[in-house]
């Protein structure tokens, strides 16, 4: 959206590229601007060829109600972080991955598996 932002073209036109570019239609989009020999529009497209693999249908998504954000994905990582780095806990590097996989059980209500599995 940064780079189609900086594309000088009327408000319509964005937002007709921008609702294509939420339901994935990434092709349907650079189409908006074949004719165009803007430098911006050039960029835009050319930012879109390159990434076009990782610009999913995020409509489709959310109407499943799957989250498109990374916040629950960062504050995981956060969590994770602050109990491995637990004032005056050291670890081994080749523990790190047990514990990880011991704290993630714990989150998903599945640490008595794991500790079936260990036992």
């Amino acid at each position: 959206m940064e780079n189609l932002a900086k594309v000088d073209s009327s408000p319509d036109l964005l937002d007709e590229v921008k609702a294509l570019l939420w339901e994935g239609r990434v092709n349907t989009a650079m189409g908006k601007f074949e004719q165009r020999s803007d430098e911006h529009a050039d960029r835009f497209v050319a930012y879109l060829r390159k990434h076009h693999h990782r610009i999913v249908n995020y409509e489709y998504y959310q109407l499943e109600g799957l989250s498109i954000g990374s916040g629950a994905i960062e504050s995981g990582i956060k969590q994770i972080a602050a109990r491995v780095k637990l004032t005056g806990a050291q670890w081994k590097a080749e523990n790190v991955p047990q514990v990880l996989r011991h704290r993630c059980a714990y989150l998903n209500g599945q640490l008595s598996v794991i500790d079936q599995i260990a036992g």
